[in-house]
């Protein structure tokens, strides 16, 4: 509280005796220190009543404007660009520091795609050209023991709001730069790329998958990029998983090269880790076996099962002849159809729980006549699943959402888009 002020009622009073003055002095001095004035509320300041102004309201903060859309080279030239020389920078040491990536995702599947492959290509070329501070390293688990720098990044189709919902108009790209020794974020771009001239087709580790749920391990990736800002400690789930990830890595590179020998071991030692329990293990296991023409296929697609059953929630990867309800057997996996639905039928044998058949289409078409094929082709599923495991029946149900539910949202009806004309399995507790 202003001194002079506080005193002013004295001040005035400068006729009166002084005695009187002393007296209201000795009130006044002992009181300051409180912020209290003891002074009569007749003799008050005129102004202490006084209300404050009151402060003008802020505007909201606008909302960071969106990347442009550009073509896809540039849009990973722009990103990798902000992610390299401000992690350069965050280093400030002239000695070369070692780089590896984790390779890019799909923000939304997971998958690894011909696009995400071209993205590390690019930014690999980057490196050598023109960050001669930094050597790129395989990301493996013995790379990892020098705590180098690791690259992230996610690429998913987006709406004009930058949302994955609705009609998809352009690819978001998100680059993370992680420092091992310090476990911080050191470096961030973002970027946004045209749809036509990427090619989104998954790779085959991922294309000829059989299963999909939420996987923590995809998710907690997918997190560190997305949601992390420069400054902030790597996510811990990520953190914790990453030499098992490294070694998925190393068995995802073998099967997409055909060494399915080399996959399956290098699957099966991730597995044996602490963080190995995740969908990509289990399929991966699934699927070189499969190439390997052994005979323990029902053990690994049972373990595929048990995982879904644990989240809940199993997305297969059954597709059907356009406009029908009929399977297309001209895919490379069709013929593990029956197979794969007879293992569901008797593992839903032995359930508490109701399991619910949920078609999707993509949404090519008109939206109603895609509600109505979803619907029919869960049914189909669902009277294949019956007359495999006829108690069932009374467990099963079966329902379409059309294209409400995309998971890419291309609208391509290829291999690329194959997420979002798949089948789920709901596992309830009641029907």
């Amino acid at each position: 509280m202003p001194i002079a002020p506080f005193f002013r009622p004295i001040v005035i009073s400068e006729l009166h005796s002084i005695r009187r003055l002393a007296r209201a002095s000795l009130l006044a001095v002992p009181l300051l220190g409180l912020g209290t004035s003891v002074v009569p509320a007749q003799q008050a300041s005129p102004t202490a009543s006084t209300p404050a102004p009151a402060a003008p309201a802020l505007a909201p903060a606008a909302a960071p404007a969106l990347p442009p859309v550009v073509p896809f080279a540039q849009a990973v030239s722009n990103a990798a660009n902000i992610v390299l020389a401000n992690a350069a920078k965050a280093a400030g040491s002239p000695q070369q520091l070692p780089i590896v990536i984790d390779p890019l995702v799909d923000g939304v599947t997971g998958a690894q795609s011909r696009a995400t492959a071209n993205i590390q290509s690019q930014i690999i070329s980057l490196v050598h050209d023109h960050y001669p501070q930094f050597v790129v390293e395989d990301f493996s688990p013995a790379s990892l023991g020098s705590q180098p720098y690791v690259l992230i990044g996610t690429f998913t189709p987006v709406n004009n709001e930058n949302k994955t919902a609705g009609t998809r108009e352009a690819f978001r790209f998100c680059l993370v730069m992680a420092d091992l020794k310090s476990g911080k974020i050191v470096a961030k771009g973002v970027a946004r790329a045209q749809l036509n001239d990427v090619d989104a087709t998954p790779l085959p580790a991922f294309a000829e998958s059989p299963v999909w749920s939420e996987d923590a391990a995809v998710q907690s990736y997918i997190n560190t990029c997305q949601g992390s800002k420069v400054g902030d400690p790597i996510n811990k789930t990520y953190l914790d998983g990453i030499i098992t990830a490294a070694t998925i890595g190393e068995a995802i590179a073998a099967y997409n090269a055909g060494r399915y020998a080399d996959a399956l071991q290098l699957y099966k030692d991730a597995a044996q880790t602490p963080a190995g329990d995740q969908l990509r293990v289990y399929n991966g296991i699934y699927l070189t076996t499969f190439k390997l023409h052994r005979r323990d296929l029902s053990q690994k697609f049972d373990s595929l099962l048990d995982y879904g059953y644990r989240k809940n929630r199993l997305a297969l990867k059954l597709l059907f002849n356009p406009g029908t309800a009929s399977f297309d057997y001209r895919e490379k996996f069709s013929s593990q159809y029956p197979f794969w639905l007879r293992q569901i039928a008797s593992k839903q044998g032995h359930a508490a729980s109701c399991l619910e058949v949920v078609g999707h289409t993509s949404a090519t078409g008109s939206a109603i006549l895609n509600d109505r094929l979803s619907e029919l082709r869960a049914q189909h599923v669902k009277n294949l699943l019956d007359a495999d495991v006829p108690q069932i029946r009374g467990k099963t149900s079966a329902r379409g959402v059309g294209s409400s539910e995309l998971m890419v949202g291309t609208g391509r009806d290829d291999e690329s888009d194959a997420f979002d004309r798949r089948v789920e399995f709901k596992f309830k507790p009641s029907c």
